[in-house]
């Protein structure tokens, strides 16, 4: 694809060489997101950051990614601070904001909502969630995690064994991340859900019908056994019509160290996107592995600054202008992209 002034709005823009050309340009920002280095290629150009759903590591890593590339953030946090509440359209409201920026992240709870945003403004929108839908740059950082972790095992996302357990039927993380994983050969999926969170069909048939294994149960501790990687996703209560329905699931697959150890291979990697829910009555990923090495979710969140600098850096068009901080009077100059 072109990521010059694109908007990112799902995975199924990307194809393998896309996400191997976001993955190097996320490699060669690692000095910038530790500080060793520092950039002003963004100096002047402001991003957008429009979340009108709860985030708290989505909106503040595509902040800080912006930031570290020397750019300013202006946010919007809530429908009820913004004219969305007074009636205002998504079309009117994509024109005013991409008026006052150059690039913009929205989050927003209904799905194809950020589609239908994008279609009327003026600059590069991404998809920071949109309802149960998609969320291509936590997909995106996910795939990346999974590589970098499997490299230092010797081993390749190809033919990789990897277990998704929990809501999977409203979690638009493992819906991202499973199209991209379309895109590689011969995975085995394992489906660990309660039968009324299950996988959407469509993306199981998708996977089928790309060549991977798919194992769908409800037995949590069988379905751990011979994985790379596993994935963990909390019940996504937002998206039940009450919370009673929602605690119906709760708790109903949990992680901690005695069953890892009891059913996973020594170095499976265990994933979750965050928040995981460390209530009493859920708890679906234990405390008591916090300092095991295999624990992979804090390092997933590091990735993320990486990741959104990439994709900030190649919809902007300054990838290869990083190193060179005076490149931003030219870039800004021609920001726009009609």
């Amino acid at each position: 694809m072109d990521f010059r002034g694109a908007h990112i709005i799902s995975v199924n823009q990307f194809g393998r060489d896309d996400i191997e050309k976001v993955f190097t340009v996320a490699d060669n920002m690692e000095l910038y997101a530790h500080r060793q280095r520092i950039t002003r290629v963004l100096d002047g150009a402001i991003l957008g950051n429009m979340f009108f759903e709860p985030s708290t590591r989505t909106r503040m890593s595509f902040g800080c990614a912006f930031n570290l590339l020397g750019g300013h953030v202006r946010e919007t946090t809530d429908v009820k601070t913004s004219s969305i509440s007074k009636g205002e359209s998504l079309y009117d409201t994509a024109r005013v904001i991409s008026g006052y920026s150059d690039v913009i992240v929205m989050r927003h709870p209904q799905v194809g909502s950020v589609a239908e945003f994008s279609k009327a403004s003026r600059v590069p929108v991404i998809n920071g969630g949109d309802g149960s839908n998609e969320h291509p740059s936590q997909a995106l950082l996910d795939l990346y995690t999974i590589k970098k972790e499997l490299d230092f095992k010797n081993r390749e996302i190809d033919g990789m064994h990897i277990a998704m357990v929990g809501d999977l039927k409203h979690g638009r993380t493992v819906h991202s991340l499973s199209q991209l994983l379309l895109l590689y050969k011969n995975i085995h999926f394992t489906l660990i859900s309660p039968e009324e969170l299950k996988m959407p069909a469509e993306i199981t048939k998708k996977l089928q019908e790309s060549g991977h294994s798919v194992l769908e149960t409800t037995n949590m501790e069988a379905g751990l056994s011979d994985n790379d990687t596993l994935y963990l996703t909390r019940i996504q209560e937002e998206r039940f019509t009450s919370k009673l329905e929602a605690d119906i699931y709760r708790g109903q697959f949990r992680l901690n160290q005695a069953i890892y150890t009891r059913n996973c291979q020594p170095n499976t990697v265990i994933m979750h996107p965050l928040p995981r829910d460390s209530r009493n009555d859920a708890n679906e990923l234990d405390n008591d592995l916090n300092q095991h090495p295999n624990l992979a979710i804090f390092r997933q969140t590091d990735n993320g600054v990486l990741i959104r600098m990439a994709m900030f850096a190649l919809i902007l068009d300054i990838d290869d202008k990083v190193e060179d901080s005076s490149s931003s009077v030219s870039w800004y100059t021609e920001r726009r992209f009609e």
